[in-house]
This record gives C-alpha cells, structure tokens and sequence, in this order.
C-alpha cells in the first residue's frame, strides 16, 4: 500500500537492493567495459584457431608493362626491350600446428608478350607461362610459436573471464555500498525532518513562555537560533542525497535525470559463520589466485622465448614443382620443366658476451616474484577472512549496544521534553537532548549496514555466502556475453 501511494505522488522509480543489482549488471560503465575486453580476448583466440587452418589467397595484375634501355655485355651492345606481361597467383597456404611448419601450393600463371630491339635486328615472343610447385618449411631445434601463441591466447581469455567474474562481484559491492550510502541519507533526511519538527515545537513552545512572561527572552533568541540550525541541517541532508543519488544512477547507469527512491529492511539476521569454511573455500576457488597461476605461466613462455635469443636453429625448406610454357595456352605443358628445390640452412650463436644469460636470470627473478605474489595472496586471503569474521563477531555486539542506546535516548528525550514544556529545562538543553537521539538513531542504522556490508565482503573473499549457505562457483558467475 505504501508503494502503491508513493509511487503516483511523487512520480519517483523504487529501488530495492535486488532491482539496483539487476539495472548494474546490465548498465553499468564498468561491466560493460569488462565484457568488453571479455569479447576481444574470445574474438582474438577464435582469429588464431581461423588461422590454422587453409588459406586461400588470389592475386592478380591485370596488366604490366615495362620498357628499358639495358647494356648487353657478352654480346658488349645497348639493346631495348618491352614487356606486356599480365599475371596472376593462386596460394594455398596450411599450418601444420604439431610441428608448426607451413605447406604452401602456389600456382603462378602469367602470359607474356616480349619485344627485344638490337643492332642485328628484333625478336619477339608471346607465350603462356604456369609454374606449379609444392613447399614446406619446417623450422628445427627451436620451440613451436604457433603453440605458445594459442595458449598465451587462451591464458588471456581465461584471465578475462575471471576479471569480468571478479568485476561482477565488486560492482556487487560497490552497488550494495552506494546503495547504503543513498538508504542512510534518506534516514538522515527524515531524523532531520523529525528534528526540524521538534525544534519547531520548542520553537513555539518558548515562543508562547516569553509572550506570557515567564521565562526570559534569552530563551527566545536561543530557541530562534536552534530552530534556524535545524533549517540549515534539514536542508543539507536534501543536497547530501541529491548528490548521492546522482552518483548512485551514475554508477549503475540509469538516468542522471530519473528520480529515485531506495527501499530495504536492515533488520538484523545474524548468520552463522564457520571460518574455517571460509578461508578453506578461499583457498580453493578465489580467482586471484588463478590469475596468479596465469602470471606464472605467462612468465614462463616469457622464459622460453628468452632461452631462444641467439638460439642454435635451423630451417628446413623443400619444394616440388613444374612449369611449362608454349604459345598455346592447352599446350602450355607439352614440354615441361621440374622445379626441385631443397635448402638447409643452420643458425650458430658464437659469442653473445653473456647477453643470453644475464636475460634468462632476469626472467628467473620475475618467475620467483610471480611465485612469491601467490604464496602472499594466499596469506593475505586468510587474513582478511579473519578480519571480517572478528568484525561479524564484534558488530553483532555493537548493533546490540547500538539499539540500547537508542531506545534510552528516545525515554530520555520523551522525558526532557515534557519537563521543557514544564519550563524545567533550557532551549539549549533540549537541543542537546534532541541531537542525541539523531545521533543515536543513525549509529543504530549505520551498525546495521555495516554488519551487511562485511557479510557481503565475506561472501566476496570465501566464495561462500553464508545466508544462503551454498558455494558461488565461479564458472557460474561468468556469463558470456550472447
């Protein structure tokens, strides 16, 4: 009913926590920008595996003509010559991914019509020309680049699936957060509503004391002055929500101009914790912790390559074809000529003056620091389920303290406040009175929240959430994009 009446009145959207959650996961800038970089790592392995497969290219020169006045030695006399030549190539090309050499077929076609003016006279020809040839090239006694680079490529969509499934946990938070942020300032607002109210009513009530003389005017400029900071307070808490709701539609990516109202229940529901699960499930299926793992191994190929500088290699390069040439284009092999061709060829380092060394123990000491990262990252997982586990434990007794206080507040000022009606106490003292009772009732609120929020920060650093007493799993969190 309450939503129903509010709704209509104020033409304002009513956010709870689940539905801010819902408009982030969908709008907000930085999982947007996440799913992003997600979809250019799965877009980039996907162009290498297209790669190794056939590779079909066809190049053309529709026409060629060239003309030039050469010097033939042996025959010691300047001749010219022109030459119309169109010309196309048709190339297969197919990796071999286990030993990461290439095959290639090229067909090379072209028609020739050629004009050679000497001394002794011109001789010309036309013919058909077409060259076949089969080639491999195999490198040797090096490591295999297409391998490396298809396992980098998939280290780095897998590191991009992690962040953007540890990105959705902190914007989570950072929703949760904000969201606790814009419900506390509206709390503020309303204490300060309240305590406008209440000012305004010892305001009156020392109004109608001076006017019927029996209490002195000192009293009266002390009850304007309270009453003009209760003004200035209540309009302080409207601009301090302003602000945070604009910043709270920034983040989620709603509409800077689209009013908004937040709705929760902060009630406390303690929850069972057992820290031992937590840090055991931290351990085992936090994502740093993978993306550690991926650090390592990037490092290494970085080893691999760096043990390859002024490597000892070679090269393999065999080919078979045949080519033929005639006048007429059907009778272009009616006499044909093999193409054989075999090369190998060796790299031998001879001195390097310790270059090769110095490098592969440079990249030992990164490997070793990756290492270290890992072994600290764990450390530092426990140590923060600790943390918020004692923090549970102790704003489970804060609330208490917290709720006491501020019903002995709101018995305390009840009591003042009929005993300034009496004329028992000062302006001044009732203003105390009534800014306790604020303070009170926002340090109950705010334990509140910070109770949810460390349950929160809990659920993100064990992969566990305790309410609902079920594993987060982090192949479920990550949600490609269709």
């Amino acid at each position: 009913m309450f939503c129903q009446l509010l709704l209509p009145a104020t033409a304002q959207q009513i956010l709870t926590l689940e539905s801010a959650l819902d408009i982030a996961r969908n709008n907000s800038p930085d999982i947007r920008r996440s799913l992003l970089n997600l979809e250019r790592s799965e877009q980039s392995l996907l162009a290498q595996n297209a790669a190794l497969k056939s590779n079909f290219a066809l190049s053309v020169t529709p026409m060629s003509y060239d003309q030039r006045r050469q010097y033939d030695v042996y025959n010691s006399q300047w001749f010219t010559s022109k030459t119309t030549q169109p010309m196309g190539t048709f190339t297969v090309t197919q990796p071999f991914l286990p030993t990461d050499a290439t095959i290639s077929l090229v067909n090379r076609f072209y028609w020739q019509n050629s004009y050679v003016e000497r001394l002794n006279g011109s001789v010309t020809n036309k013919a058909f020309y077409n060259n076949l040839s089969l080639s491999i090239a195999q490198p040797l006694f090096t490591y295999n680049r297409t391998k490396l680079q298809i396992k980098e490529l998939e280290l780095v969509l897998e590191n991009a699936q992690l962040n953007y499934a540890m990105q959705k946990l902190n914007n989570e938070k950072q929703v949760t957060q904000f969201f606790y942020d814009v419900y506390l300032a509206q709390m503020n607002l309303t204490i300060s509503q309240d305590e406008f109210k209440n000012t305004q009513k010892s305001y009156e009530i020392t109004q109608n004391k001076v006017t019927a003389g029996i209490a002195a005017k000192e009293e009266l400029y002390q009850a304007e002055l309270n009453f003009a900071t209760a003004k200035s307070s209540l309009q302080n808490a409207q601009v301090s929500l302003d602000n945070l709701k604009d910043q709270f539609k920034q983040y989620i990516g709603m509409d800077i101009m689209e009013e908004i109202t937040v709705m929760t229940d902060v009630a406390l529901n303690p929850v069972a914790v057992d820290v031992k699960k937590a840090i055991e499930f931290g351990l085992t299926s936090r994502m740093e912790l993978r993306q550690r793992e991926i650090d390592i191994e990037t490092s290494q190929f970085d080893m691999i390559r760096t043990k390859s500088l002024n490597e000892f290699r070679g090269d393999v390069n065999l080919s078979l074809g045949i080519s033929g040439d005639n006048e007429k284009l059907l009778d272009v092999y009616d006499n044909p000529t093999n193409n054989p061709r075999v090369s190998i060829s060796f790299n031998l380092p001879l001195y390097d003056w310790g270059e090769k060394k110095a490098r592969i123990k440079a990249q030992e000491a990164v490997i070793e620091t990756q290492k270290l990262s890992q072994t600290e990252e764990k450390k530092q997982i426990t140590l923060d389920i600790r943390r918020i586990y004692r923090s549970l434990q102790n704003l489970v007794n804060q609330i208490d303290i917290a709720a006491q206080s501020e019903k002995n507040a709101q018995l305390t000022y009840e009591i003042n406040l009929e005993r300034y009606a009496n004329g028992d106490l000062t302006s001044m003292d009732m203003n105390l009175f009534q800014n306790q009772l604020s303070q009170k009732k926002m340090a109950y609120a705010q334990a509140l929240i910070d109770y949810k929020i460390e349950l929160l920060n809990l659920k993100i650093q064990s992969l566990f959430d305790f309410e609902k007493n079920e594993a987060i799993i982090p192949v479920n969190i990550i949600q490609k994009k269709k």
